[in-house]
């Protein structure tokens, strides 16, 4: 009985719960006629053309733009900083690494006489032998290199390398004062 009665309350009150529910509130045609208004509140920017011809104006002199002063420093130190440093990070085209000391002068060889206009560096860290090809800024400028490579040589790839900076100059501690 206790069940049945229990029951029933939970379908009543479940029933009664699930009623229609109405909206509240106008619909979209009371809104039909809203406007706003708000150009004062908008940014408003120069006219490209006005700005490219003032830019030619002044392309004779000295740009007047604080900003550039600014970059024009900062580049400089830019430039600086990197004359000092040895080396300088980048990216290679890794044909050949192993331990066969034939196999990699082969490599190079076959390098040399079917893409002449790419510079091969063979080097030797033990105990392997590694045939890299071009020396690049970004992995960007590698992929050329590595499509016609990866043709020939199945096992090339695109590696992180360090290289040399040419033209490094050791800065002499003595000299700058320094010890």
């Amino acid at each position: 009985m206790k069940r049945s009665l229990l029951g029933s309350f939970v379908l009543v009150f479940v029933l009664g719960s699930c009623a229609t529910v109405k909206k509240t509130g106008s619909g979209a045609e009371a809104f039909a006629n809203y406007r706003e208004d708000l150009s004062e509140t908008l940014i408003t920017f120069p006219d490209l053309a006005e700005q490219a011809n003032k830019q030619d104006a002044s392309a004779s002199g000295e740009s007047q733009l604080a900003v550039d002063a600014d970059l024009k420093i900062a580049l400089e130190k830019f430039r600086n900083g990197n004359r000092s440093e040895r080396t300088w990070n980048g990216f290679t085209v890794l044909v050949y690494s192993g331990v066969d000391r034939d196999l990699a002068f082969k490599t190079r060889n076959d390098i040399y006489s079917a893409f002449p206009e790419m510079k091969v560096d063979m080097q030797y860290q033990q105990p392997r032998y590694l045939v890299k090809v071009g020396k690049f800024i970004n992995r960007i400028e590698a992929q050329e290199y590595y499509h016609q490579l990866k043709a020939q040589f199945p096992t090339s790839r695109i590696i992180q390398d360090r290289f040399q900076r040419e033209g490094y100059v050791n800065p002499d501690p003595i000299q700058d004062g320094e010890r």
